[in-house]
C-alpha cells in the first residue's frame, strides 16, 4: 500500500510537471478554426426552401434606397430597376454571383500568428458590438465607454487564446464626435492588439481618413494590401430589404480600398424581420445575397463574410432578446446557409439578456455558443462580454468568457476514435500490471495518461476546480473578485506590434485622444 502511495504521488508530479510545459499550438486540444458542423437545426430539404424563398424575395420585391453610385453598378451586373426604384434581382444575377464570389480567404492579424481562414465548418470566436455601457465592477454600475475602454478590450483579447478577433464591442462615448470617434477607435483596436480587428465607419470621410492610418500602420498602402489586418462590420442594409444609403457609399470606399467587409444583415424577427424563425432567415440571405452582388459588381472576387445576423424580439414587449434560445437557433441555421453556399460567413450569438456576469448569463452565453460552434459557423461575433443584449459590455467577462469558449471549442473539436485512443492495450497493461504500468488497477502513471493530459483535455484558465476543503482554505475565492485581479494584471500589458516610430507617426497625423 505504501509503494502504491509513492507511484500515485509520483505520477501526479508527472502530470503536474506535463502542464507546466507549453505544446505547439497545432497539438493543443483547442485551437481557433477547428471544425465544426455536427448539429444541424435545418434539414437539406428545409436549406433549399430558404433558398428558393430568398431567390423569389429578391426576383419579386428586391430592394429599394441604393445610392446611385450603387444603382449603376448593380445594374452593370444585371439587376433590374423596377417603378418604383427597388432594385430586383433576377436568379441569373445570384447565381452569377456566387460563381465569382471569394471563398478561401485570409482575415489576417498584424502578427501572421493570429492569421484566420474562415470557410467550410472552420470555427472562430470573437468579440463585437456598439455596446453604449460599460457595467463596471468596482461600481457595481454601468457608466460611458471610453476610448481608453476600447484599448484596454483590445489588450485583454490580445492575451486570452479563445477569443481569435477583435471587433469593436462599443461606442466610445467621451468623444462627441462621429468623425473622431471612427479614427479613435481604429486606433484603439489596431494599436491594442495584433488580431485580426473589425471596426465600422459613420462617414466616407472617416473611412478614408482611416484607410490613410492602416496604410501608415502597415508601412504603406502596398503592405496594407497585401495584408489587410482589419475588416469593416458594414450594416450595408436597413431590414426590412432596404439598402443603408450612407453605409453603401462607405463600402464601396472600402472595397476598392482593399478593406474585407461583413456584410451585415441584422433585422429583429417581429419587429424588422418576420417574427417566425425561417421568415427572419430567408430575408436575411436575401439582403446578403444582395449585398454579396453589390460587393462583386464592384470588384469581382473582393473579400466578403457573408453577415446573416438576425435577432429575436421579446413580443411581449417589442424589446431585442440576445440570451434566448431561438437566437442560438437562427445563428446555428444561418451557418448552416453559408455552407450551402460554400461562403466564408458570420453572424451573432451570446449577447445575453442578463445585465451582470451572473448564473443566467452563464447559460445563457454557454448554450448559444455551443449550439453556434457545432453548427460549424466561421465567426461568432459578440460572443463574449456583452450583457443586456447588446447594451453593455463588461472586461472582466472576457476573462470569464474566455475559459466558456474553451468549454465550447472542447465540445466542437469532438471524441477521435482510433486504435491508440480507444486504449486496449493500455488497459491489458494497467489491469495486469505489466509493461510500463506503474500499478494494476489505475491510469494515472500510464505513459499515455501523461501524453494526453494536455492534448486530450481542457482546463479552465480562471474557473476553480479545487475540493470544497481546499476552496475554504484559500478563503472561498469568488469568480468576479478573482476576474477583476487577473483583469488587473493584464492591463500592465503594453503592445509591441508596431514597428519603432509608428505610434508616434500616427499620434501625429490623427491625433487620437489616449
Amino acid at each position: 500500500m505504501p509503494e502504491v502511495r509513492r507511484k500515485r504521488g509520483g505520477a501526479r508530479a508527472a502530470m503536474l510537471a506535463a502542464r507546466r510545459s507549453a505544446l505547439p499550438k497545432d497539438m493543443r486540444p483547442i485551437r481557433a478554426g477547428m471544425e465544426g458542423g455536427f448539429y444541424k437545426p435545418l434539414s437539406d430539404a428545409q436549406i433549399l426552401q430558404i433558398h428558393e424563398a430568398a431567390l423569389t424575395i429578391l426576383e419579386t420585391i428586391g430592394l429599394a434606397d441604393a445610392p446611385p453610385s450603387g444603382v449603376e453598378v448593380m445594374l452593370k451586373a444585371g439587376a433590374v430597376q423596377d417603378s418604383n426604384g427597388r432594385l430586383l434581382f433576377p436568379r441569373s444575377v445570384v447565381e452569377d454571383t456566387l460563381a465569382i464570389a471569394a471563398r478561401d480567404i485570409t482575415l489576417f492579424g498584424q502578427d501572421p500568428e493570429h492569421d484566420i481562414h474562415p470557410g467550410g465548418t472552420r470555427v472562430h470566436y470573437g468579440t463585437a458590438g456598439a455596446a453604449v455601457h460599460v457595467y463596471d465592477l468596482d461600481l457595481d454600475d454601468n457608466r460611458d465607454p471610453t476610448v481608453q475602454d476600447m484599448y484596454d478590450a483590445a489588450r485583454l483579447v490580445q492575451q486570452l487564446d479563445n477569443i481569435h478577433f477583435f471587433q469593436r464591442p462599443l461606442t466610445c462615448r467621451d468623444v462627441a464626435e462621429p468623425y473622431q470617434m471612427d479614427l479613435n477607435t481604429l486606433y484603439a483596436a489596431i494599436k491594442g492588439t495584433s488580431k485580426h480587428a473589425g471596426v465600422s465607419f459613420t462617414s466616407v470621410e472617416s473611412a478614408s481618413k482611416a484607410l490613410e492610418m492602416l496604410h501608415v500602420v502597415a508601412g504603406g498602402e502596398d503592405k496594407w494590401r497585401e495584408r489587410p489586418f482589419v475588416s469593416n462590420s458594414n450594416c450595408f442594409v436597413v431590414p426590412p430589404l432596404k439598402f443603408a444609403t450612407e453605409s453603401c457609399q462607405i463600402m464601396e470606399i472600402l472595397v476598392r480600398g482593399g478593406m474585407p467587409i461583413l456584410l451585415l444583415s441584422a433585422g429583429q424577427a417581429g419587429a424588422t424581420a418576420p417574427a417566425t424563425l425561417a421568415g427572419a432567415i430567408a430575408q436575411a440571405v436575401a439582403e446578403c445575397l444582395a449585398g454579396l452582388v453589390y460587393v462583386n459588381a464592384i470588384k469581382p472576387g473582393a473579400p466578403a463574410i457573408f453577415g446573416t445576423w438576425p435577432f429575436v424580439s421579446d413580443l411581449r414587449t417589442g424589446a431585442m432578446s440576445g440570451g434566448s434560445p431561438e437566437q442560438g437557433l437562427l445563428t446555428a441555421a444561418c451557418g448552416q446557409m453559408a455552407r450551402h453556399y460554400n461562403l466564408p460567413a458570420g453572424s451573432a450569438c451570446g449577447m445575453v439578456d442578463s445585465k451582470r456576469p451572473d448564473m443566467q448569463a452563464g447559460y445563457e452565453r454557454g448554450i448559444a455558443n455551443v449550439m453556434a460552434g457545432l453548427s460549424g459557423l466561421n465567426l461568432v461575433y459578440e460572443s463574449v462580454g456583452m450583457y443586456a443584449s447588446l447594451l453593455s459590455y463588461c472586461h472582466e467577462s472576457l476573462i470569464i468568457d474566455n475559459d466558456l469558449l474553451g468549454y465550447c471549442l472542447r465540445t466542437v473539436r469532438g471524441i477521435e476514435v482510433s486504435d491508440e485512443t480507444l486504449a486496449i492495450d493500455t488497459m491489458r497493461d494497467t489491469c495486469l500490471g505489466i509493461g510500463e504500468a506503474p500499478a494494476a488497477g489505475h491510469y494515472l502513471g500510464a505513459a499515455q495518461t501523461l501524453k494526453v493530459m494536455q492534448t486530450e483535455y481542457v482546463y479552465p484558465s480562471i474557473g476553480d476546480r479545487s475540493s470544497p476543503k481546499e476552496w475554504l482554505e484559500r478563503g472561498k475565492p469568488v469568480l468576479l473578485e478573482e476576474a477583476s485581479k487577473r483583469k488587473a494584471e493584464m492591463l500592465k500589458y503594453q503592445p509591441t506590434h508596431w514597428a519603432d516610430g509608428v505610434d508616434e507617426q500616427v499620434r501625429t497625423l490623427f491625433e487620437p485622444v489616449i
